[in-house]
């Protein structure tokens, strides 16, 4: 593998498409760590020193910015606005009839929505901001810090207009350059960018839990995690790849002289077709009850039910509901997403067939049993991967930003396989060794 990343030094054009997106990761830090105009950052920084700074209901949102929430940066909402965007707007393309026709016209339906997208991006960035303002101004955003209250020591509205539109800024900025790794790095700039936030966090909370261990001085508990996470990634590796590969037998057809056809493929089904989306809906959606129950204010009973059973995280009620959505959202991100019945259509256009299945509704049936049949065991992996914090809340006594969880590893993982085939692909004309032979 080693071999393969110089070989692909060597080769020049490949080799400033690498640097370039380095150095676009490289700014995309440096704006990670810039704060924002109207922020006291010793006051930041003394509440970020606290144990249970990132403890708080920003703990997912923090962990796709890179740290960068709840230091209050120009690049504090990073690349969630966008994330958040295009699942609203793949949502809606099954909803609204006009989307779901500029999704089968192309290329040009296709930039149409990546325009609506970013348009919603601004939109999503401006209400995150002022809802992050708004709670660094209540002291919200710190609950356990003596200074919390005095992160924005100027509440004028001029300030708070200023951090708003300086965080939406920065997220369009991310967003930019993110389109420029895709034009001209290596590709796939916005899992990128993702990859590289979420990565920045791992080696200070490794090395927390070093710090926290009570045997052998926290090595044990430090190399504990450490082969608990390569395990994951070995699993998580092995799962992506896994597909089941239905064939399909294209027939002859004579058009003028020539013929045509005759060839014979497959239909690639992933295991975990739905990929990290069910966990981040997930997760997302059980932020809300204790996101209302804080800002609400209220002694009442369901008010403490909630935050005694869905804050913490490793609550037997929170562990059961979260794992029942994550495959609940795993059937339905599949099902929103592929469409047996268009497959279907298409392979009957072009005289393809599945042998043994009749072509039309009987193939449709036949993809979506089959698609039925493999999403069990994907969700099912899911969920056991996403409870991995849970775990460690109660074995290791981490934080609920554990470096290995469920989320990260995902990510991660699936972002690194896409990049070595993004670079494998521009290589695969010279003859050299691939990263994944």
């Amino acid at each position: 593998m080693l071999t393969a990343f110089a070989r692909a030094f060597k080769t020049p054009d490949l080799r400033k498409k690498l640097l370039f997106t380095l150095g676009i990761i490289v700014l995309f830090r440096l704006g990670a760590h810039v704060p924002v105009p109207g922020i006291d950052y010793r006051n930041v920084q003394e509440c970020m020193d606290q144990a249970e700074a990132q403890q708080g209901l920003f703990g997912l949102v923090n962990m796709f910015s890179g740290g960068a929430l709840l230091q209050i940066t120009i690049f504090a909402l990073g690349i969630m606005p966008y994330i958040t965007a295009s699942i609203i707007l793949q949502l809606l393309t099954v909803v609204i009839p006009r989307l779901e026709a500029l999704k089968k016209e192309g290329q040009s339906g296709q930039a149409k929505i990546t325009q609506y997208t970013r348009y919603l991006t601004v939109a999503l960035a401006i209400l995150q901001g002022t809802g992050l303002v708004a709670t660094a101004r209540s002291g919200s955003l710190f609950q356990n810090c003596n200074v919390g209250d005095q992160i924005v020591p100027d509440q004028s509205i001029f300030v708070t207009i200023t951090m708003v539109l300086t965080m939406t800024a920065g997220t369009a900025l991310v967003m930019w350059l993110g389109e420029l790794v895709t034009d001209r790095g290596i590709g796939n700039g916005m899992s990128i960018l993702m990859f590289v936030s979420i990565a920045a966090g791992f080696p200070s909370a490794l090395w927390a839990i070093r710090v926290q261990g009570k045997i052998m001085d926290g090595w044990l508990e430090f190399g504990l995690v450490i082969l608990c996470g390569l395990a994951m990634v070995a699993l998580v590796v092995f799962v992506e790849q896994a597909q089941r590969r239905i064939p399909v037998q294209y027939a002859k057809r004579m058009i003028g002289r020539r013929s045509y056809g005759g060839t014979s493929t497959y239909i690639p089904l992933k295991v975990n077709q739905a990929g990290v989306i069910p966990v981040i809906f997930a997760s997302s959606l059980l932020y809300i009850p204790a996101l209302i129950a804080q800002f609400s204010g209220s002694d009442s009973e369901w008010a403490t039910w909630i935050e005694a059973n869905f804050v913490t995280g490793d609550h037997p009620v929170y562990i059961v509901t979260y794992f029942l959505l994550i495959v609940f959202f795993a059937f339905f991100y599949v099902a929103i997403s592929f469409n047996p019945e268009e497959v279907a259509d298409n392979m009957k256009k072009y005289g393809g067939f599945i042998p043994g299945i009749r072509a039309g509704r009987p193939t449709a049936e036949y993809l979506s049993y089959v698609l039925n049949r493999i999403t069990w065991p994907g969700s099912l992996y899911l969920g056991l991967i996403a409870l991995v914090p849970t775990v460690a809340l109660v074995t290791l006594n981490a934080n609920q930003n554990f470096p290995f969880g469920g989320t990260s590893i995902l990510i991660i993982v699936g972002v690194g396989l896409e990049t070595v085939k993004q670079i494998e692909s521009q290589l695969q004309q010279r003859h050299y060794e691939g990263f994944l032979r």
